[in-house]
């Protein structure tokens, strides 16, 4: 069979999935709510995941519900060890044994074998940590047992192509949303260097988020903050040229904000997810293993809907219906990575480092109590504003005004509420405004809510001055 062939072949019988991360149970749990086909978790001691917050119960359970729902989901061991790691793995590799979980995501060539001898039963999945970038590499690691490949950040989407009509048999992975690295993709040595905090195992300190600012060095070898101010700001631009690159200069740029010269925006392939459900790519994955489960429920409900119409009529599919949901999102800004090749300036925001949106995380329904909502708040709301609940299944939101606030506990009557330590008000049937039990199928358990709160100011400029900017990115497209 042709290369061509066997890709149309898998392109006809074989559906995208969406792939979202679980760092906690109820991050698993609104994941699924929302759409995701898949989940990837971890435990602390073996993978990237050091701020998993699963017990190994909780895990367990975990995969049990993921299962009994017909989805799957992956765990990961896919640091690169030292002796001492090295040393876990025998224990390490019997609990994962018993845990059964669908794959297990690996970028070390000796974990992989060891998996490979001692646990043959469990698929070997190549994390993005191996950094994937061709036809050659995949055929590799299929050689050597890999059901999937997890592509790295930094393949274009031509090579993409080019890799799947080469690798028609074995599984491709891809991310399509999320944050991005400055350095190559996961193997950023910054942390290390700056904080003594390994990011090839998952305790990256955000090096290329941080405020930097100028200095000189004088003749005498005294070095001087260089302090832009309102006389000299518009004296000079300050420029980095590239020995081999003569002509090609990198804007340095600081201002009373500071400079963030390695501060990427985040990715985000909606506009370009019809190429790839398009080329037949089995797994569409989203970062965002320490996010908030509010994060996971957006990302998953978007996608997830975009996902469904592409396969129901892709020639008038339109990725524009769906970015209004995922700007409500806090964000750098988006960009679409290294999808349309070699990434340009508008890729990097070098303004600020913060993440900016217009809507907020209110909270999310914890439990129902008979007929009455319990809801955890995880944002102060004030009497008559209004929050949104996000409903499963489709785009469509509920909005709900309260006057005060019950406490769940206490039920002291209260005109404003905020946040901290599991703080829940109860909602009662007579609040909604309509019949209970239709809201109840609307809002089950971990349906998430947010709050519109204006950005004024710089923060509202840089915000508007942003989407501007996502629109010349994705070209009209």
């Amino acid at each position: 069979m042709t290369e061509n062939k066997a890709m149309e072949l898998k392109k006809a019988e074989h559906k995208s999935e969406l792939l979202l991360p679980a760092g906690s149970p109820v991050k698993l749990k609104t994941a699924l709510l929302y759409g995701a086909d898949a989940v990837y978790a971890g435990t602390p001691d073996m993978s990237l995941r050091t701020q998993s917050q699963y017990s190994l119960d909780e895990l367990a359970e975990g995969i049990e519900l993921v299962h009994r729902k017909g989805k799957k989901i992956y765990l990961t061991l896919n640091l690169y060890v030292h002796n001492e790691e090295a040393d876990k793995l025998p224990q390490f590799v019997r609990t994962l044994r018993e845990l059964g979980p669908d794959g297990v995501l690996v970028a070390d060539p000796g974990v992989f074998y060891y998996l490979k001898e001692n646990a043959p039963e469990l698929n070997r999945f190549v994390s993005t940590q191996a950094n994937i970038c061709s036809a050659l590499t995949v055929k590799f690691w299929q050689s050597l047992g890999a059901k999937l490949c997890v592509l790295g950040r930094e393949v274009t989407f031509n090579e993409m192509e080019e890799i799947r009509r080469r690798c028609p048999d074995v599984a491709l992975e891809c991310f399509v949303h999320g944050a991005m690295c400055m350095s190559y993709s996961g193997r950023c040595l910054i942390s290390n260097f700056l904080a003594d905090r390994s990011a090839n195992k998952g305790k990256c300190a955000h090096c290329c988020r941080w405020h930097y600012k100028l200095h000189l060095r004088m003749k005498d070898g005294t070095v001087r903050e260089l302090v832009i101010n309102d006389e000299n700001k518009n004296n000079f631009e300050y420029l980095l040229e590239e020995d081999f690159r003569p002509g090609e200069y990198y804007e340095v740029v600081e201002d009373e904000h500071g400079s963030y010269l390695l501060n990427s925006k985040d990715m985000c392939l909606m506009p370009r997810l019809n190429d790839l459900l398009r080329i037949g790519m089995d797994s569409l994955k989203v970062e965002g293993r320490n996010k908030t489960e509010y994060y996971a429920g957006v990302v998953a409900r978007a996608y997830r809907q975009a996902i469904d119409d592409y396969y129901a009529d892709p020639e008038v599919w339109n990725g524009d219906k769906y970015m209004p949901e995922l700007m409500t999102l806090q964000n750098r800004g988006y960009c679409l990575g290294f999808h349309d090749g070699k990434l340009t300036n508008i890729s990097q925001n070098y303004e600020y480092t913060r993440t900016l949106g217009e809507w907020l995380f209110a909270g999310s329904i914890v439990e129902w109590q008979g007929d009455e909502a319990i809801f955890e708040l995880r944002n102060y709301i004030n009497g008559g504003e209004f929050i949104e609940f996000l409903l499963p299944g489709g785009l469509d939101n509920l909005r709900l005004a309260l006057n005060e606030f019950e406490d769940a506990e206490t039920g002291e009557a209260m005109v404003k509420v905020s946040a901290g330590q599991g703080k829940k008000i109860r909602i009662r049937p007579g609040q909604w405004g309509r019949d209970v039990a239709e809201i109840k199928k609307l809002l089950p358990q971990y349906t998430i809510a947010r709050k519109f709160q204006a950005l004024k100011g710089d923060n509202a400029e840089m915000y508007r001055h942003k989407q501007v900017e996502w629109k010349k990115l994705c070209g009209g497209k």
